[in-house]
């Protein structure tokens, strides 16, 4: 008779529902003004709107332009903190990636290493989503088992019912290298889409344009395909769970509409 009891390991144990405080959503506008919008426009005109106003201060007006463009994202960060008290691996290495461009534009440091950079930010993410799967807070929680998406108790529960535990772990570890591996995508093209429009010397306006020119077209090119493999990712968790559990979509998913009962 396989073992019923539940599996100790950190990706499949779940904790007893505790009551707590709803954590608030982020703005979703907010947040495309502030990391991508504002900046942009800011790269790309910042010199025509601001430029007679900053030289009196800056030797370099697009040093200076680079600066204040990278403040929004660091604000709305401390901003979001302050208002939903929640940050986590991700925000952070987000929050260093924009201190490191405005780094590498305020110092002047050769352009090759803007690439390097956007390369090593994702390749950084998902060495720390595999490294997690050894730890008590493995990060497919963070973003595909999440309490505030699925029902995870429910889950749970059913996985005891029909003692599957283990394999429902299985399954977890899948998905976590399927994760890995679009951070690993997303790591790549970041590299050659850098390396193709970011040219110029660092700290020149045309460095700020081309930069602008990479934040728009990441989303496209480097995004939509990384956010291709999570979502296969997550439809092989939710069709393990109904696999396991006999739990169909509505069950599991938060704010799911249930079927309506034919008459």
């Amino acid at each position: 008779m396989p073992n019923s009891q539940p599996s100790n390991s950190p990706i499949s144990k779940n904790p007893q529902p505790t009551e707590k405080q709803p954590v608030k959503k982020e703005n979703t506008f907010l947040n495309l003004g502030f990391n991508l919008i504002l900046p942009i426009l800011l790269l790309n005109k910042g010199k025509q709107w601001l430029g007679p106003y900053l030289e009196p201060y800056f030797e370099n007006v697009a040093v200076g332009i680079l600066l204040i463009a990278m403040t929004f994202p660091v604000a709305y960060f401390i901003y979001d903190y302050i208002k939903r008290s929640k940050y986590n691996v991700f925000s952070i290495l987000g929050l260093i990636s924009v201190l490191l461009t405005g780094g590498i534009g305020i110092l002047e440091i050769p352009t090759e290493w803007f690439a390097v950079k956007e390369a090593a930010i994702p390749l950084l993410l998902g060495l720390a989503v595999l490294i997690s799967l050894k730890t008590p807070y493995p990060l497919i929680r963070t973003l595909l088992y999440n309490p505030e998406i699925i029902d995870v108790d429910k889950v749970h529960q059913a996985l005891v019912e029909h003692q599957s535990e283990s394999a429902f772990e299985k399954l977890l570890v899948r998905c976590t290298w399927l994760l890995a591996a679009s951070f690993l995508l997303s790591g790549v093209l970041n590299y050659f889409l850098a390396r193709w429009i970011v040219v110029s010397p660092s700290g020149t306006d045309a460095f700020n344009s081309e930069v602008s020119k990479m934040m728009a077209w990441s989303w496209p090119v480097i995004a939509i395909p990384s956010m291709a493999i999570m979502m296969v990712a997550l439809m092989q968790l939710l069709k393990g769970i109904k696999a396991m559990t006999g739990l169909e979509l509505e069950d599991v998913l938060h704010g799911a509409q249930p079927k309506e009962e034919e008459a």
